[in-house]
């Protein structure tokens, strides 16, 4: 359920930072799901996490979007939170994913970002939390694409997690090839 009680105000609050940052972006496509794993590449700049917190306002979707801990200190915290931000302790992996597919589980319309790589810097790897998530809540992987050199966020395709991580991670990365976006291709659980 969205609590947001002014989603007129917040998306056309949205929609007034796209415009000042000089960004665009694509409506929910067609084949949107109000409980999926959304995924976003590439991860270059703090930038991006305010355009995602931003879209989540444009779209009014109930999107929960998973942050460094670092970045939830007072007064940043509860900024953060109101925007649907949820910290991470990076060092911790223990109980990440059970702990989100348990969020799943109580809520029935639930869409969390993630970015596969971790980190805004350069990487050969990428983290593999959010297909055992998508996985064990059985929900859809939704792919996002911040398309830095046209300035525009863009959906670009969903997958259903199968039986095979890699068939998976092959299948995500055929769709963002499409954009002209290769993901990195070794993997880290």
């Amino acid at each position: 359920m969205n609590i947001n009680p002014f989603p007129f105000l917040f998306s056309a609050l949205g929609k007034f930072i796209y415009a000042r940052m000089g960004w665009t972006y694509d409506p929910l496509p067609a084949y949107w799901e109000p409980r999926c794993v959304v995924i976003g590449f590439p991860h270059t700049t703090n930038m991006d996490t305010v355009r995602a917190l931003t879209y989540i306002k444009i779209a009014g979707i109930n999107a929960k979007l998973l942050i460094k801990s670092k970045w939830f200190f007072f007064p940043m915290s509860i900024f953060l939170k109101s925007l649907g931000g949820i910290p991470v302790k990076r060092d911790k992996s223990y109980g990440f994913v059970d702990g989100v597919i348990k969020k799943y589980e109580k809520n029935e319309d639930l869409v969390v970002a993630m970015v596969p790589e971790g980190t805004r810097k350069s990487v050969s790897t990428i983290k593999t939390g959010f297909w055992y998530v998508a996985k064990g809540a059985n929900v859809p992987i939704i792919c996002w694409y911040l398309d830095n050199q046209m300035k525009r966020t863009r959906w670009l395709g969903k997958i259903h997690p199968g039986e095979s991580l890699e068939q998976d991670l092959h299948k995500i990365d055929s769709i963002y090839k499409r954009a002209g976006f290769s993901i990195p291709s070794k993997i880290k659980n």
